[in-house]
């Protein structure tokens, strides 16, 4: 298996955490740069869905749906293309993934213009989701080997879920601002056409991209064991899943919230507070150097957000809801870093894009669920009773999590694994 060589030099140079020596790493801005451009469209897709199918069809019931089953075709496929990507190299998987995306996001929009029932919608929506480019894990792994046994790594992966929340600020409001002062249809073509270059431009960094492990008369490596194998991965996959219930269950509480007290427009800027919380935590968890082991902090993060999302239904005003949205979105990104931080440990470098959709796809599908039964709640029940829905996703978790706490202890440093029998190689477990 390919490996980085770090010299003195850089050992040096990244020795100590900080966002300057990790943006120092050689090589960074290469991926950096188009990995941005081509993550930004990701923040746009829903929320253009969304406008364009309800302004065709006068339903956001619709819209809404159509919207849900890109966000479950993605959860569902994102894992597959990070394991494809692991296996025969991310510029493989990209470049026909992005031509696909483009190409249903336009389908999509030229059936929503020509009035094409629902279910044509629907099915123009799989192959949309199915085939978003998953640039973020792709980006963290290339992190992880630049970076490969460096204390940076945990600024890096605070340093993503930053630009991750940067993106879904920016991206609604571009998609916002495209739907409703150029067209409709502005917000899903712009969205296809920057996935499409700037899924190109990244592609087109083949310096960073992680190695495919070969065997020695340079043919690929088959490599059969999967990421979802490893047990810490599937216990993360349960904490993100309930990650995904607090932002879902978020959006649509906060919405109906200010609704109820005639302050519809308090939307935005009490959603902007929470993701400012994340954000700011983010930045702080990168400039930490911690000698916490990861698995404690994990924990401990997770339990303050279980905590300060139990307080969210109690509100009764803007301002205390818009505190509390602060507070929690303060303890999202330390779990989040933590669960990316861990993979490294976890998972044998071969196999860790596809561990990083996995988790990706589990914020997705809790995500997609919350709105769901948070929307019901609201529906059903009583003003705010949608709050409900991230308390009880992350109590789930935290229970998850605190009974299966050993599987998250890394394997090793050095041992190796056998995948199968005969000519194989074993499989070095970082």
């Amino acid at each position: 298996m390919a490996s980085t060589v770090t010299t003195s030099k850089d050992s040096a140079a990244t020795s100590r955490p900080g966002y300057g020596r990790l943006l120092r790493t050689r090589g960074a801005w290469t991926f950096l740069l188009p990995g941005f451009a081509a993550r930004q469209p990701f923040a746009m897709l829903t929320l253009s869905i969304v406008l364009l199918v309800q302004h065709t069809t006068g339903s956001y019931g619709a819209a809404g749906a159509v919207a849900a089953v890109t966000g479950v075709s993605m959860a569902l496929f994102a894992p597959y293309t990070g394991r494809l990507a692991d296996r025969h190299g991310q510029r493989a998987v990209l470049v026909p993934g992005v031509l696909v995306h483009a190409a249903a996001g336009l389908a999509l929009t030229a059936l929503a213009l020509n009035g094409a029932p629902l279910w044509a919608l629907f099915a123009a929506a799989v192959p949309t989701g199915a085939s978003v480019p998953q640039v973020g894990p792709m980006v963290r792994a290339r992190w992880g080997v630049r970076l490969k046994g460096s204390p940076l790594m945990a600024t890096a992966a605070a340093f993503e879920s930053v630009t991750d929340e940067f993106t879904f600020v920016v991206g609604p409001l571009l998609a916002t601002a495209l739907c409703t002062t150029v067209d409709p249809s502005a917000g899903l073509i712009t969205e296809a056409a920057l996935t499409l270059v700037g899924g190109l431009l990244f592609a087109a960094q083949k310096g960073t991209q992680p190695p495919v492990a070969t065997s020695g008369d340079g043919h690929t490596r088959v490599r059969h064991a999967s990421a979802l194998r490893v047990p810490g991965v599937r216990v993360l996959i349960v904490t993100f899943l309930g990650i995904g219930s607090v932002f879902g269950g978020m959006q649509v509480s906060l919405a109906a919230f200010t609704e109820s007290i005639g302050e519809p427009g308090l939307n935005g800027v009490l959603y902007g507070v929470f993701a400012a919380g994340n954000m700011l935590a983010g930045l702080a968890c990168g400039a930490i150097a911690w000698k916490v082991a990861p698995q404690r902090r994990l924990i401990v993060a997770y339990a303050a957000l279980a905590l300060a999302a139990s307080a969210l239904w109690t509100a009764d005003s803007a301002l205390l809801l818009g505190a509390l949205g602060l507070l929690v979105g303060m303890c999202i990104a330390p779990a989040l870093i933590t669960g990316y931080t861990l993979v490294e440990s976890l998972v044998p470098a071969g196999a860790r894009t596809e561990a990083f959709t996995w988790l990706t796809g589990a914020v997705a599908l809790g995500q997609a669920a919350a709105v769901t039964v948070a929307g019901q709640f609201e529906d059903r029940l009583w003003d705010g009773a949608g709050f409900l829905v991230p308390l009880g996703g992350t109590l789930l978790a935290l229970a998850t999590l605190l009974a299966l706490r050993s599987r998250l202890a890394g394997a090793p440093r050095g041992r190796t694994v056998a995948r199968g029998m005969g000519h194989r190689e074993p499989v070095a477990v970082d």
